[in-house]
């Protein structure tokens, strides 16, 4: 057990000593490495920052426990076919839709109903393009857990009256009134001034699309000035993750009532909810990682390829003392086994080279933009393992080749 010790304790030394004793060569050698490593920590990190991103950007947009239905709610890609026959089958969502929702979703913790269109705003001699305008309930703020910076919401009976108040996003608050405080004045929606009663908390942005270039009106108020024929958008919220379930299905059983559905027919409406954006998301970006990571592990194949070809040039050059180490007794399994050590030694400096580079990329990427990028366990242990063992592979032929020198053959090239 002790020699086996001083060998491989000897085997290293060695390793580290003709790695260290070419630095620039060495550095060559384990530029494929290093890029093949931070490769694939890279795309883990990114795979996984994105979903964090998005699946954090969807909870603060949707809420928690929150569900919508609309006229064409769904998740994914559709056909131009389907979506011809959704335009032709899914009913528009009235006002009436959204009272019998509320009357009947008895799992409900609360019902609401919103509707959008986008406008350019004009005021104080600033203009906003795509501003969102939604018409909506009270009860909306609680239902998407929005935080109002400044003043308030809209109230219950501001919605009832059809009050001309608004609540509008950071966005318009920076653009239209330069730092002053917006409660209490007014801003034109088609002409009409509407009171500024609160300010949306800044949001920032999700795909380089803003959340906060947008106001919030009461619903009827909306109506009044866009029309009611809009298809609505209807919102419920379950008390809790254990009757989030329950109450998807009673709204959907109470839509299929409202709308005379029976049997086997196909809804007319479509429901979203978070956990199925969130497994969209997740099945987008593992099939991003399914095809991205086997190209990023070619970089390291290729980089098993150049050290190969880098310890057949060190076998040539270390010929004579191979010879002599044989000639004083050196087996060929430990000639093979110091080579494959040095082979493997090599990978793994490059390896964690690379873990450095990727460290650093992702910092940069992280302060530099909203994705929180994330390098996790799972992409270091399989970039490490493989680098290894690309190494390790790499170096079993010049190792090979190595153990089978004749060792006067080999002395006599001196």
């Amino acid at each position: 057990m002790r020699y086996l010790s001083s060998f491989y304790g000897d085997a290293a030394r060695i390793a580290l000593q003709s790695v260290f004793s070419h630095k620039l060569r060495t550095f060559l050698t384990l530029i494929g490495i290093i890029i093949g490593v931070a490769s694939v920590v890279i795309v883990g990190a990114s795979i996984n920052g994105f979903n964090n991103y998005v699946l954090t950007t969807v909870s603060k947009i949707l809420g928690v426990n929150h569900f919508m239905i609309g006229r064409f709610a769904h998740q994914g890609r559709v056909s131009e076919d389907e979506w011809e026959r959704m335009q032709r089958r899914n009913k528009i969502l009235y006002l009436e839709d959204y009272e019998w929702l509320r009357e009947n979703c008895r799992s409900c913790l609360e019902v609401g109903a919103q509707v959008q269109t986008n406008i350019n705003l004009k005021e104080n001699g600033h203009e906003t393009f795509g501003t969102r305008i939604m018409g909506v309930t009270a009860n909306m703020s609680e239902i998407e857990n929005k935080n109002i910076a400044e003043g308030r919401f809209i109230a219950p009976h501001e919605v009832d009256h059809a009050a001309l108040v608004c609540v509008i996003g950071a966005e318009l608050k920076e653009k239209i009134f330069e730092g002053r405080d917006p409660i209490g004045k007014t801003i034109k929606i088609k002409e009409i001034p509407m009171t500024v009663i609160g300010v949306e908390e800044k949001r920032g942005t999700f795909m380089g699309d803003s959340l906060d270039n947008h106001a919030y009106l009461p619903l009827l108020t909306f109506g009044h000035l866009f029309g009611r024929r809009q298809s609505l958008q209807l919102h419920g919220k379950a008390e809790s993750r254990e009757t989030f379930t329950a109450a998807i299905e009673d709204a959907r059983l109470a839509m299929r009532n409202r709308h005379k559905l029976i049997g086997n027919e196909e809804d007319d409406f479509g429901i979203v909810n978070t956990d199925a954006v969130n497994q969209q998301v997740d099945q987008f970006t593992g099939t991003i990682a399914l095809v991205v990571t086997p190209i990023t592990l070619l970089s390291l194949v290729v980089g098993g390829i150049v050290v190969m070809n880098i310890m057949l040039v060190s076998v040539t050059e270390r010929t004579f003392e191979i010879g002599l180490r044989k000639a004083v007794g050196a087996r060929r399994r430990q000639i093979l086994l110091q080579f494959l050590i040095e082979s493997s030694l090599l990978s793994a400096v490059g390896g964690l080279l690379g873990l450095l580079l990727a460290a650093g990329i992702s910092w940069a990427v992280r302060i530099a933009t909203p994705i929180p990028m994330t390098i996790t366990v799972g992409y270091i242990l399989l970039s490490l393992i493989v680098s290894g063992v690309i190494g390790m592979i790499a170096g079993i032929y010049p190792a090979y080749k190595a153990s089978r020198l004749d060792p006067i053959v080999a002395l006599s090239k001196n």
